[in-house]
């Protein structure tokens, strides 16, 4: 009897690194054009609504994987027993197979399935303070997968001279972006990502972040790129400690191979990276009270003259 076809479907998903359903079954039908694989069976099979009845798919399971196993053992194993073959066959660590199993999701009504980037990451962007002009900031991030409710999680900090800012919230896939909305438990500091989609094996996330500055005189609306680096498990306590602000022109592989994660060309790193934080030239977009303010005095004038001559 089949067992665990939805958690067993969604590990050969995190092996093969397809982020649809119908990348895996594209994926069955290499290995052999005929097959039984349906995509919109699948999605019930993802579901765990129904199993497959055809012996053969399991066979073209079994080749899709490059198992020396035979379908009816595919079918038939616990999931933990399949998961520690796979994770053998392929050379995978087995926890990071099972995180992203776990934290696949779906969009649209369960007509699209996607792995998500679960992990820790080192985030870099440009600091938004005025005591802190042209340094970079590093934050961590970490993302997690809760399976009841079926939802991802993630929460962002840094290490200020001011103390650790933690901001938590909800994680929101989709087929466009990645919105992280994250809020300070016991403050009012807020900040949104708008990420590109991730791709398997998600080994890089980037895109922008919003908010407004945490040090400094005033709270200042501010945008600019981000980009964050996954980290080997090693790396997330050091991340913790050390001061978010990197030296003035520091490197940022240098400060990745300080949390664990050597890059064999440390130059293209930061080459590439300083490239994507600069956008078209500017560090950030940041308002300031100045401009904003001689809009208001524009516009309130306006506005409150208009209002005088309405009442004559």
């Amino acid at each position: 009897m089949a067992r665990d076809i939805d958690r067993k479907l969604r590990l050969t998903a995190a092996v093969l690194g397809t982020a649809t359903c119908k990348a895996l079954a594209a994926a069955f039908r290499r290995a052999n054009p005929s097959t039984a694989f349906d995509v919109d069976r699948a999605y019930k099979w993802l579901q765990g609504r129904a199993r497959p009845r055809d012996p053969q798919l399991y066979e073209d399971w079994a080749k899709v994987l490059e198992l020396d196993r035979t379908g009816e053992w595919l079918a038939a194993s616990d999931v933990e027993t399949f998961l520690d073959e796979v994770a053998l066959r392929h050379g995978r660590d087995r926890t990071w197979l099972r995180d992203q199993a776990e934290a696949s999701v779906t969009a649209g009504g369960a007509r699209q399935t996607e792995l998500a980037p679960t992990g820790t990451f080192a985030c870099y962007s440009h600091a938004w303070s005025p005591y802190f002009q042209g340094r970079l900031i590093r934050g961590g991030l970490s993302i997690a997968a809760i399976p009841k409710p079926h939802r991802l999680v993630a929460s962002y900090a840094e290490s200020l001279p001011t103390g650790r800012l933690q901001l938590d919230g909800a994680v929101a896939p989709s087929k466009h972006v990645l919105r992280l909305d994250l809020r300070e438990r016991r403050g009012d500091a807020q900040l949104f990502f708008c990420l590109f989609p991730p791709t398997p094996p998600f080994s890089v996330l980037g895109g922008l972040i919003c908010g407004g500055t945490i040090i400094g005189p005033n709270a200042l609306p501010s945008v600019s790129r981000i980009v964050m680096v996954r980290l080997p498990a090693a790396g997330v306590r050091p991340l913790r400690e050390i001061d978010a602000y990197l030296p003035l022109r520091g490197s940022v592989a240098a400060d990745l191979a300080a949390l664990g994660l050597p890059t064999a060309d440390p130059a293209a790193i930061d080459r590439h990276l300083g490239e994507f934080l600069a956008g078209g030239g500017n560090r950030f977009d940041q308002v300031s009270l100045a401009s904003y303010g001689a809009l208001l005095e524009l516009f309130d004038r306006a506005w409150l003259l208009r209002g005088v001559n309405a009442a004559a």
